[in-house]
């Protein structure tokens, strides 16, 4: 029996032994107690067998509550479960988020060019139309009259015209016998130039009336969705009102119009005058569903300075119509992929007095707070730069309970393991692949180094680089901005120069 049960024994009998006394005190007999109870005690017998209920209830209570501290006690002195990750090595995106407005590339209002009555409509509200399809109808009939009237103005000139041209043959002919005056032949040909622009006239009357009966087919000026018309069949319309007969909005292909901030600019020029594709993705309003994916096709001429941005515009097939006009969308544009870089959830990154640190799980199961340095971040992954190493493994989950030193137990089935090497390994390149990067660089810039740096060395010689960039040849500018996409934290080139320790 444990230490608490004898005490709860004791507690119990001592209030039994005392009620008797009481009994005993006060009268002997069981009949004497129980009446001078009844006539003292306000309730009787049952008042004190309510007291001694609750001195058993607060007695329990007692007896369970230093049980749990102790249990308490113990799970804080031992060790604390975590979630883990393991540090990897790998390509990281870096990208900038913009918010963004859906454009149409056109937006057509189509208008009646006549005036008449609309006795056909040949498409639904809503319906994807082609550029040339026909709209709507107006009564043509008066306009069928009008070409028909000037065509047969344009047969009576060229009838006269005809009869023209034979007298100007005529008069030539008695000229050429002197049987006739020189005044009446050039009457004559001054009369036949007369007709045929008259003949001219009127074959721009045939055309005009023509297109005028063109105009009662009303077509789509672009292919697009046909909104929703704003009259009815036997409606009079007018050339040139203001109110349209329906909107066409051209849905494919379409884009979005986004800014970016004046200092990011750079940045995104730099990889744009390469003539790479620039990949932007388009997102709904809460981020969670990709809608899109386009590339980038205009960067605007000024920064605006009301706002401090750069206007931007990105081009979408939209071929399954999930990009509507005017719609509102989160923009990420794909700026530069950098490889090589040392990558951890963002979810293990602590931060305190001394900065940015992770605490590291050791093989012997205790943790180790670790300083680190952030280079770019891409959703939930984090680059490093120093730090951390390959293969290890950083808490995720739990860390606000873990000091340096602190004990943890991971999840089954994940392994840890101690990562030989130094600790301020970070997203550079390793030997192999900085010996690497060094001959490329060399074998494209070779020349370039020995007309401008020749007796510069380490790092002396990345700073001539950079001081000679303009200068440099094609080849060796190409190789320079194809090292500096590639990443490398500190094995990386400086920006503008060649890379390599």
């Amino acid at each position: 029996m444990s230490k608490q049960d004898d005490t709860v024994d004791t507690a119990t009998g001592w209030a039994r032994r005392n009620i008797a006394e009481a009994r005993s005190r006060l009268g002997g007999a069981q009949g004497e107690g129980d009446g001078w109870v009844s006539r003292h005690v306000p309730g009787g017998p049952k008042t004190l067998w309510i007291l001694l209920a609750i001195v058993l209830v607060v007695l329990f209570v007692w007896w369970l509550l230093p049980g749990k501290a102790k249990t308490s006690q113990r799970g804080m002195g031992g060790p604390q479960p975590v979630g883990v990750a393991l540090v990897q090595r790998g390509p990281l995106d870096v990208t900038l988020n913009a918010l963004g407005t859906v454009t149409p590339l056109a937006t057509v209002s189509v208008r009646p060019q006549v005036s008449g009555q609309i006795i056909r409509f040949s498409f639904k509200e809503g319906q994807m139309v082609k550029a040339g399809d026909v709209l709507a109808e107006i009564d043509p009939r008066t306009f069928e009259a009008a070409v028909t009237q000037a065509q047969g103005q344009l047969a009576r000139d060229n009838a006269q015209l005809a009869d023209a041209r034979i007298q100007l043959a005529r008069q030539r002919a008695l000229m050429a016998a002197n049987a006739t005056s020189r005044q009446t032949l050039d009457t004559q040909a001054a009369t036949v130039k007369q007709l045929e622009g008259t003949v001219l006239s009127d074959s721009a009357n045939v055309k005009s009336a023509q297109v005028n009966l063109g105009y009662t087919h009303v077509t789509s000026p672009v292919a697009g969705r046909a909104g929703i018309r704003t009259v009815d069949v036997g409606n009079f319309v007018s050339a040139g009102q203001t109110t349209a007969i329906v909107v066409v909005t051209q849905l494919e292909p379409i884009s979005v119009l986004f800014t970016v901030p004046e200092d990011s600019v750079h940045a995104v020029l730099e990889r744009y005058n390469t003539g790479d594709d620039m990949q932007v993705e388009a997102y709904d309003r809460g981020q969670t569903v990709k809608l899109a994916t386009g590339r980038l096709t205009a960067i605007d001429t000024q920064v605006d300075t009301t706002t401090g941005t750069v206007k931007m515009r990105a081009m979408f097939a939209n071929d399954d119509g999930e990009l509507f006009p005017n719609q509102f969308v989160n923009v990420r544009l794909l700026v530069n992929t950098l490889q090589n870089q040392v990558i951890v959830p963002s979810a293990a990154v602590q931060r305190g007095a001394s900065g940015t640190f992770v605490f590291v799980v050791k093989a012997d199961h205790t943790v180790a707070m670790r300083v680190i340095k952030l280079g770019p971040q891409q959703g939930d992954h984090q680059a490093v730069i120093s730090g951390l190493n390959p293969g290890e493994t950083v808490v995720t989950d739990g860390a606000d309970r873990l000091r340096d030193g602190s004990e943890v137990t991971v999840p089954s089935g994940q392994k840890v393991t101690d990562v030989k090497g130094s600790e301020t390994v970070g997203s550079g390149l390793s030997d192999k692949e900085k010996a690497e990067r060094r001959a490329k660089m060399i074998a494209a810039c070779g020349a370039d180094i020995k007309k401008y740096c020749a007796d510069a060395k380490g790092r002396e010689l990345m700073m001539c680089m950079r001081e000679n960039r303009d200068s440099l040849s094609e080849t060796c500018q190409a190789e320079l901005k194809k090292m500096r996409r590639s990443g490398g934290g500190a094995g990386g080139p400086p920006r503008g120069g060649p890379g390599g320790p």
